[in-house]
């Protein structure tokens, strides 16, 4: 037999849900490994110059990296209360669902079906391929096969098991943590052979404009995003109610100290202005202190960082379809669970069909633009929910309460709505098509109500968790 991976362990015959449902496998090491893994992706090696060239000095650009992790661990507690609540897969569509009723969790899945989660896998695998690129020269057309072909790898592997997925994300995110981990120190420690990066001038905090480090916080929550995917898989989390707030605020707040680690590392070597022009900052940061070999270095750390976050989005994404098509709200063949490897196999071949659809007709550009905005409206609503909740459903068992409530649901809640109006003001085209390809699900929304005769939800009613008991 062969032995579990390190953080999952088979199911106790106590743990086997009945007939359909997912089976909780996953353990701490592993939920945390899924958190740190999904987020850690491209973003850290291409995100610092984009918002080095809008915030225009090293005090501004070190502030909105913090402020972008205030936002993300005030995300992160409020989840840790509504995952221990309602512990079920698909993770804020369970929480708009019980929280605000079936429309806007249907229109969250939605989005995340057509917009945010196939454009985003695109997104990455297009990523590791250019990469790769370091390694075995590709045309366009051969980046976009690697793409496509990673897609279907991580896919086949997730459909066989969420052992192997859990272990090839184990493996993938302990990596390339040690590496940028390796990276920033070796920065520190040769960088001043560079003759003296941004850190090296006075400080200056203000921005050169404010409208600037809006925009710059837009890429910023792009680097961070993938701090909640992990409550998409809540329903096979063992002990949720220890192991979901562990994994959510530990795994978050390991990925601010790796992210400020590194930036301020790529500001010991490059100048602001060399940054905020640099397209590939961590390559030209490893090129100016070891050669041309840091850059290949640089190019095999970003190859892997974003193989083991494409991995963990296609962990957690496709539960998202599978409690959608489980509350009728979706093609129903997409609930059903593999009855011997027990995963949503169907849902995880639906998300890498469409990833590998995007790949085929989109550019990255055109990927990245698509994702960043379509899940923030669903982010406030869904941290709003533990206000309506809590009033709604005030005896309701919770294993964990957010800490400083109200004050730190209010944070999130107003950093999000200040980030959405800044870039209505700041890009209003891009913003306009995401939000209008988000209301085409009201349509969608009223297909399937009809179709869907046994809706679960409705704002608040009680509903059997999908993933057994915790």
């Amino acid at each position: 037999m062969t032995p579990p991976t390190p953080g999952t362990s088979p199911p106790s015959p106590s743990q086997v849900p009945a007939a359909g449902r997912l089976p909780r496998r996953l353990g701490a090491w592993s939920a945390g490994a899924v958190l740190v893994g999904t987020t850690i992706g491209s973003g850290i090696f291409r995100v610092p110059s984009t918002a080095a060239a809008e915030v225009g000095t090293a005090g501004a650009l070190a502030l909105v990296w913090i402020a972008g992790a205030v936002v993300v661990v005030c995300g992160a507690l409020t989840l840790s209360e509504l995952s221990t609540m309602l512990p079920e897969s698909g993770g804020m569509y369970v929480y708009l669902r019980e929280g605000f009723g079936p429309l806007p969790a249907f229109l969250y899945g939605w989005a995340d079906l057509v917009l945010t989660n196939p454009s985003a896998n695109g997104a990455i695998a297009v990523i590791f391929a250019s990469y790769l690129g370091a390694f075995l020269p590709l045309s366009d057309l051969g980046v976009r096969v690697v793409a496509a072909a990673a897609i279907l790898g991580v896919s086949l592997a997730n459909i066989r098991s969420v052992r192997w997925g859990a272990g090839l994300e184990n493996a993938t995110t302990a990596a390339k943590v040690l590496g940028l981990l390796g990276l920033a120190g070796l920065l520190f420690a040769f960088g001043s052979r560079a003759g003296g990066g941004a850190l090296s001038a006075p400080a200056r905090f203000a921005p050169t404009r404010w409208g600037g480090f809006g925009v710059a916080l837009i890429a910023v929550l792009w680097a961070y995003d993938g701090w909640a995917d992990l409550v998409k898989m809540a329903g096979e989390v063992r002990e949720p109610g220890r192991t979901l707030p562990r994994a959510l605020l530990g795994g978050a707040l390991t990925v601010v100290v790796i992210y400020l680690l590194v930036n301020a590392a790529y500001l010991y070597v490059l100048p602001m202005g060399r940054m905020a022009a640099s397209k590939l900052v961590a390559a030209d940061a490893a090129t100016v202190v070891f050669g041309r070999g840091g850059a290949t270095v640089v190019a095999g750390l970003v190859a892997l960082a974003t193989f083991g976050s494409l991995n963990g989005s296609t962990m957690t994404g496709p539960r998202v379809f599978w409690a959608m098509a489980e509350d009728g709200l979706f093609f129903r063949p997409v609930a059903a669970v593999h009855p011997r490897w027990r995963t949503p196999w169907v849902a995880i071949g639906v998300l890498g069909a469409l990833a590998i659809a995007f790949v085929s007709f989109r550019t990255f550009e055109q990927l990245a633009d698509a994702f960043i905005l379509g899940l923030w409206p669903f982010y406030t609503l869904a941290v709003s929910s533990v206000f309506v909740l809590r009033r709604r459903r005030p005896d309701a068992p919770r294993p964990f309460r957010t800490p400083g409530y109200p004050w730190v649901p209010l944070v999130f809640i107003l950093a999000s709505l200040g980030l959405l109006a800044n870039a209505a003001v700041q890009r209003p085209i891009s913003t306009l098509l995401s939000f209008g390809l988000i209301l085409t699900g009201v349509p969608a929304y009223w297909v399937w109500r009809v179709r869907g005769g046994g809706l679960r939800g409705g704002g608040g009613g009680a509903s059997a968790p999908h993933g057994g008991a915790g």
